[in-house]
């Protein structure tokens, strides 16, 4: 380097600087610190607004350390206390009231109670209607509250009533579309019992013989067309102090030595009490004839003909 160049660029370096240096400032200003003040003044009013609600909702709902309003959380479950409402299902596994107050379910159309395996399928169903109360299950059963004893038990096959007196208080009685099988039948004290068959025959029979008794009563059996008593193996037998047979034709009987030996008696103006005989006809129908001195059921025998 020559001694020009040295001492010009000496020169130079001493000479002051004459330009104003330049400043960058940091931050936000202007219209972009107006919006970021106006956003956090939001957010503080906002968490402000919701801390207000959340105390409001708390004092609201009653919300405490053991539950929420009338919904207490106790060792043994969940306590309910007053009306309560349920707007989505309801999955328990018991539900009981207090001792000293009765359990309520109530709906404004009808309560279904459902159960189901575990695999989902419906294997029981109670429904309480406003018209009806249905059961859907295999076996309905009605027990007692002592000891358990079956009271009522349904079922495809067959109904069970295990009390020990059905009663029946209907003033039409009780109907029955087939046989019924029971060891006794009887009304109430000073009621008749009356076994009707409007349109059909009806049929009593037992391995060991059918008792009917009327203790204080008449025993009447009334059809329309005909009654039969028959014994396969025994005999029939009548015994009353009385037996009448209503309603049979009388056979006619004269004898002239009868009625002349009755006629020259001095005991013929007495009155005399008529004695019939009860006759037969082969094909089974009676009949009455006044007795004479001998059977007169051959000498009426005419009577078959035309009774």
């Amino acid at each position: 380097m020559t001694r020009e160049q040295y001492i010009l660029a000496t020169q130079q370096n001493s000479l002051p600087r004459t330009e104003h240096p330049q400043f960058y400032p940091v931050g936000i200003y202007g219209w972009r610190k107006r919006c970021l003040y106006f956003f956090v003044l939001l957010l503080l009013v906002t968490m402000i607004v919701n801390l207000a609600m959340t105390i409001w909702i708390l004092k609201v709902m009653n919300f405490t350390v053991d539950g929420m309003g009338n919904l207490r959380v106790t060792k043994k479950g969940i306590r309910l206390e007053g009306i309560s409402e349920f707007l989505l299902p309801l999955y328990v596994k018991e539900i009981h009231s207090r001792k000293d107050s009765p359990l309520v379910l109530q709906s404004d159309r009808n309560v279904t109670v459902n159960a189901r395996n575990h695999m989902g399928q419906l294997t029981g169903q109670l429904t309480v209607g406003a018209d009806a109360v249905e059961a859907q299950c295999k076996r309905f059963e009605v027990r007692a509250s002592g000891d358990g004893k079956i009271l009522f038990s349904a079922d495809e096959d067959e109904i069970v009533i295990g009390a020990d007196r059905l009663k029946v208080t209907g003033t039409e009685g009780a109907v029955f579309g087939h046989s019924v099988e029971t060891p006794h039948i009887r009304a109430e004290p000073s009621q008749d019992l009356k076994l009707e068959s409007p349109t059909r025959s009806l049929v009593m029979e037992a391995p060991r013989g059918v008792q009917v008794s009327a203790a204080a009563g008449d025993l009447k059996a009334t059809c329309r067309k005909e009654l039969h008593l028959q014994s396969t193996e025994g005999e029939i037998f009548l015994n009353a102090d009385t037996i009448r047979l209503g309603n049979l034709p009388v056979g006619s009987f004269s004898s002239s030595s009868s009625f002349s030996s009755s006629s020259s008696s001095p005991s013929s103006s007495a009155p005399r009490q008529t004695i019939y005989e009860l006759c037969a006809c082969p094909n089974g129908k009676l009949y009455l004839s006044p007795a004479g001195a001998g059977s007169t059921c051959q000498s009426s025998s005419n009577i078959c003909l035309w009774s």
